[in-house]
C-alpha cells in the first residue's frame, strides 16, 4: 500500500536552506502558471498576427483585477492554516481547510459570473481599441469560464504549501502547462480558432490543474484529509480567514487597478504600444515570479513559526529572505535589460513592435528590484495575521499614487517615457514606507490566530 504523504513543518533548521527549499517549487509553479497566458501571447502573436495580440494583452487588466481580490482572498485561508499547522491544532487546520475550499467555489462563481456579464463593459472603460474589441471580448468571456476551476486550484495548492509542500503544486502546474501548450497548438493552429481556441486551451489547463490538487487533498493523512461531506463554511473559521484575506485581496486589487489605469493609458498610444507593452508583460512577468514566490514562502514561513511562537526565526527570515530576493531580481533584471530585444521576438516578429518595447523597457527593467521590500515585508506581515497595514501603504502608494501620476504627469506630457515612470516611482515609495512600517515593529506584537 502506498504511504500518504504528510504534510511538513518548517519551525526547524536551517533558515535560508529552509526557505530556497520552498521557494524553488513556489518559483517553479509560478513560471508554468505564468505560462499560460505566455503560450497563449507566443502563439497568438506568431500565428494570428499583432492585431489579435493587442486584443489578448487588452484584456489583462481585466482578468488580473476580476481575479486578483478572489485569488488574494484564499491568501487568508493559507495564513491561518500555516499557523494553526505550526502550532499543532488539527481540529482548526481541518475546519479551516474545509471553509477554505468551499469559499473558493463560491469565488470562482462570482468571477465567471462579473468576468462573462460586465467584461465587455470594461474592456469599452479603458478604452480598447475599436478594432480589438471583438476579440478581446471573445477571449475574456471563454476564459472566465475556467473561473470556478482556477479558484480551486489557487486554495488547493496555497493550502498544500501553508503545510509545507511546495512541490505537488509545481507538478500539477508543469502537467497543466504542457497540456496548455498542446491544446493551444491544436486550437489555434490546427483549428484556426484564433484567440477563442488560446481561451479554450487556458480553460481546459485550469480544470486539468484543479482536478490533480483535488485529488491530494483528498488523499492526504486523515486529520488533513478534504472531504466532500465536510465542506461549509464554519461559523467560527470564515471571519478569521476573511480578517487576514479580505486586506490581501484588497492589496492585489489596487495593484490591479493602477495596472488598468494604466493600461488605458496604453491603449491610448495605439496598437503597435499595446502589442509591445503585452510582450513586456510576459517578460516582467518573470520578475514577478521570483518576487511573489519570495513573498509567498516568507508568509507560510513566518506563518508556522509565528503559530510556533519561534520569533526569532520569523525576526531572522524576513532578512534572509530580502536578501535573496534583492539579489536575484538584480542579477535577472541586468539579463533582461541586455537580451530584452531577443526576448521580445520570441512574442512577436514584428519589427516596429520589438522596437518599441525595446524602448520602453529601458525606463522600467533597472528598477525592479524596487518592488522585492514590499512582496517580502507585505508577506511577513500576512504570515502573522497583520494584514491591514500593508493593504492601506499598498492603496496609497501604488494605486492612488499612480492615478495622480496618470492624472496629472502623463495627462500634461503624453509620452509612454512618462507612463512608464509610473511603476519606478511608485515602486520607490511603497519600498520605503514598509521599511519604516516594519522596523517599527508593530506587525509582529499580534497573537497568533492559531492562539486566539
Amino acid at each position: 500500500m502506498k504511504r500518504r504523504q504528510s504534510p511538513q513543518q518548517i519551525t526547524e533548521g536551517v533558515i535560508w536552506k529552509q526557505l530556497l527549499i520552498f521557494f524553488f517549487p513556489i518559483l517553479l509553479g509560478s513560471f508554468f502558471q505564468q505560462m499560460y497566458n505566455t503560450v497563449d501571447t507566443i502563439v497568438v502573436g506568431r500565428f494570428v498576427g499583432r492585431g489579435a495580440l493587442a486584443a489578448v494583452g487588452s484584456t489583462t487588466a481585466l482578468i488580473n483585477l476580476t481575479n486578483g481580490f478572489f485569488i488574494g482572498l484564499s491568501t487568508g485561508a493559507t495564513v491561518i492554516i500555516s499557523q494553526y499547522f505550526g502550532a499543532r491544532d488539527e481540529k482548526s487546520v481541518d475546519k479551516a481547510l474545509h471553509t477554505g475550499m468551499t469559499l473558493a467555489v463560491i469565488l470562482g462563481l462570482i468571477v465567471m459570473a462579473v468576468g462573462f456579464l460586465a467584461g465587455p463593459y470594461i474592456l469599452e472603460l479603458i478604452q480598447t481599441p475599436a478594432n480589438c474589441m471583438e476579440d478581446a471580448t471573445r477571449y475574456a468571456k471563454v476564459y472566465f469560464l475556467g473561473a470556478v476551476a482556477s479558484m480551486i486550484y489557487n486554495m488547493g495548492a496555497g493550502i498544500l504549501r501553508a503545510m509545507g509542500d511546495s512541490r505537488r503544486p509545481m507538478i500539477f502546474l508543469i502537467v497543466a502547462c504542457l497540456v496548455n501548450i498542446v491544446m493551444d497548438l491544436v486550437c489555434v493552429v490546427v483549428l484556426k480558432m484564433g484567440v477563442v481556441g488560446a481561451a479554450v486551451a487556458t480553460v481546459f489547463s485550469q480544470v486539468v490543474s484543479a482536478i490533480l490538487v483535488l485529488v491530494v487533498l483528498g488523499n492526504l493523512p486523515e486529520t488533513y484529509r478534504l472531504s466532500l461531506r465536510k465542506l461549509r463554511l464554519h461559523g467560527s473559521m470564515l471571519p478569521q480567514l476573511l480578517k487576514v484575506g479580505i486586506p490581501a485581496g484588497l492589496q492585489c486589487t489596487t495593484f490591479d487597478l493602477s495596472n488598468m489605469l494604466i493600461q488605458s493609458g496604453i491603449n491610448s498610444f495605439g496598437e503597435v504600444t499595446i502589442a509591445a507593452w503585452t510582450a513586456i508583460s510576459k517578460t516582467d512577468a518573470i520578475i514577478w515570479m521570483i518576487n511573489s514566490a519570495f513573498g509567498m514562502a516568507i508568509t507560510t514561513f513566518v506563518g508556522q513559526n509565528f503559530g510556533a511562537r519561534r520569533y526569532d526565526r520569523v525576526r531572522r527570515s524576513v532578512w534572509v529572505c530580502l536578501g535573496m530576493s534583492v539579489c536575484s531580481v538584480a542579477v535577472l533584471s541586468a539579463v533582461v535589460l541586455v537580451l530584452r530585444e531577443f526576448i521580445l521576438g520570441i512574442y512577436i516578429v514584428d519589427p516596429e513592435v520589438i522596437k518599441a518595447g525595446a524602448y520602453i523597457m529601458l525606463w522600467i527593467s533597472p528598477f525592479y528590484a524596487l518592488f522585492v521590500p514590499v512582496e517580502v515585508f507585505a508577506g511577513a506581515m500576512r504570515g502573522t495575521g497583520y494584514s491591514v497595514v500593508p493593504t492601506v501603504i499598498s492603496c496609497i502608494c501604488v494605486c492612488a499614487m499612480r492615478v495622480l501620476w496618470v492624472a496629472v504627469i502623463v495627462s500634461r506630457f503624453h509620452t509612454v517615457e512618462m507612463l512608464a515612470l509610473a511603476y519606478p516611482v511608485t515602486w520607490a515609495l511603497a519600498a520605503i514606507t514598509f521599511f519604516i512600517v516594519y522596523l517599527r515593529g508593530k506587525w509582529l506584537k499580534k497573537p497568533a490566530a492559531a492562539m486566539q
